[in-house]
């Protein structure tokens, strides 16, 4: 197990390089200047040439990238090219908020996925198992701006009972509570229905296993077969669904957090490809992409703990 967990961790040194060169590039190579921006429309071109020099924006793209991944490596990653704000200081106010709004989302995403998915693979065929599969097609269909917008429209709009917009800073308070529960719900939706139609299908391998119906032919209560052994040997697809989702969902605040203004990584991102904010960019991008490698290898390392048959050398 030692040896797998050393190989897995070397393994994100190479897959961090990859993601880093294609956020360096993707950034340098788009059109615009962060130097002209940050300028204005009235500077001359010394000044702008003297904003560039003083970006190091002039120098080899192997340079930069070179400075770039040093300070990274370092957690010293610069300043913010419009606020002049340490780009450390700036990720960690924010990456809060991110943070706790995926795991809010993945455990909404978790509890409805997998009641839906449970229910539907017992009573198969019947009319909750059909409505289901086609809210959870529904779900995956949707684009995540357009639920936050009709929640913000019959939630917040019309019947005025939820907050539309930011998170309060006095966290775990009744008013933190109820500003995240839309923007909570509306990245879970795809995600619930992605965690009910794999738990459903995994499910319904499960269930007619031989040791199932040996169980039930010892006169195991049916609850304890469903729970203790069917969902308990379905679970390893449906974990690994959960654990990309979580990934996905870190990926995909950058919408919802602009959708409901929360001052969060997402948001942040957006801005900073707007004008051109190389530091916040390439930063935030590698933030999340090194918390997404982790939750990846932290869900191998529950597969050994859910199934005994898995071990690792």
């Amino acid at each position: 197990m030692f040896a797998y967990i050393v190989r897995r961790l070397l393994l994100i040194i190479p897959v961090l390089i990859g993601v880093s060169l294609i956020v360096f590039f993707t950034m340098h190579l788009a059109p615009g200047d962060p130097a002209v921006i940050m300028a204005g429309p009235q500077a001359s071109e010394s000044d702008i040439e003297a904003i560039r020099d003083n970006l190091g924006l002039n120098e080899p793209f192997y340079v930069q990238y070179g400075v770039f991944m040093k300070g990274f490596v370092t957690l010293d990653m610069g300043e913010s090219v419009q606020t002049r704000e340490p780009v450390i200081s700036m990720i960690k106010n924010r990456f809060p908020n991110t943070l706790v709004l995926a795991l809010s989302s993945i455990l909404i995403a978790s509890f409805i996925g997998l009641t839906a998915g449970v229910i539907a693979a017992v009573k198969q065929y019947s009319l909750f198992d059909n409505l289901s599969m086609v809210i959870a097609l529904l779900g995956i269909s949707l684009p995540s701006f357009w639920i936050g917008t009709v929640l913000i429209y019959l939630f917040g709009v019309k019947y005025r009972v939820m907050p539309i917009s930011g998170l309060p800073e006095n966290w775990w308070t009744l008013e933190w509570i109820r500003h995240l529960v839309m923007p909570a719900s509306t990245l879970g939706v795809a995600s619930a229905a992605l965690i009910a139609r794999m738990t459903r299908s995994s499910m319904l391998e499960t269930i007619g296993k031989d040791f199932v119906r040996t169980a039930r032919a010892k006169g195991v209560a049916e609850k304890s077969v469903i729970i203790k052994h069917v969902l308990k040997n379905a679970l390893i697809p449906i974990i690994t669904v959960i654990g990309l989702n979580f990934g996905r969902l870190l990926a995909g605040t950058v919408i919802t957090e602009s959708v409901f203004a929360i001052n969060g990584i997402g948001r942040m991102i957006v801005r900073g490809i707007s004008t051109r904010d190389f530091p916040v960019v390439q930063s935030s991008v590698m933030m999340v992409a090194l918390l997404f490698v982790f939750i990846n290898l932290f869900v191998d390392l529950i597969y050994a703990y859910i199934d005994p048959r898995i071990r690792y050398e």
